[in-house]
């Protein structure tokens, strides 16, 4: 079922989600719910509060571009990346990150935040936990839009948008579409 995708404004993209305990079948309906709706909106990730549920839980896929990375280690092996699309839609609740250096700049976008692209600097290489439905728990790291793809999406967990990454003037050059968005969609 395509979910409607909560925007700009609402107070659940704000929150600092809570953690999931057990995985439910109403988590894996969920997340089959929230692919669709991802696929349907040509996001290359989603996260739980984005369609109005306050869960640690997000799901990424960047098969689409197999070149959008140079590395993909998965459980400490390396991944070729012409497999990467078979780990693909990744999901994974409560996750774990470290980042590392160095910083790069790139653009961004956000499915909840419509018409709005910025460059964000983030780290370019994650490691990370990510804890999968079945149990187990993958050590990932990667770099290029994957790396990007989960820094964006465990931002939304935590209640951060990439508008409140950005630098000042990055800020400013985004304000006023902002503010056009809150009113358009909560006033």
């Amino acid at each position: 079922m395509i979910m409607p995708i909560v925007q700009y404004g609402e107070a659940v993209l704000r929150k600092k989600c809570k953690l999931v305990a057990a995985v439910t079948d109403e988590h894996r309906k969920l997340v089959e719910d929230m692919v669709e709706t991802m696929v349907d909106a040509q996001g290359v990730g989603l996260a739980a509060p984005q369609v109005g549920v306050d869960l640690q839980l997000a799901i990424v896929d960047v098969s689409h571009d197999i070149e959008c990375l140079s590395f993909l280690k998965i459980d400490g092996k390396d991944v070729p990346l012409d497999e990467m699309p078979n780990h693909m839609p990744l999901v994974f609740f409560n996750p774990q990150l470290e980042l590392l250096p160095p910083e790069e700049s790139d653009k961004e976008g956000c499915l909840s935040i419509q018409g709005v692209q910025a460059k964000v600097k983030r780290p370019s290489v994650v490691k990370a936990k990510l804890p999968q439905l079945d149990g187990t728990v993958m050590e990932l790291e990667a770099d290029g839009l994957l790396a990007r793809a989960i820094q964006h999406e465990v931002d939304h967990l935590n209640g951060i948008l990439f508008t409140d990454r950005l630098s000042g003037a990055g800020k400013s050059r985004v304000s006023s579409t902002l503010k056009r968005l809150t009113k358009r969609y909560y006033h």
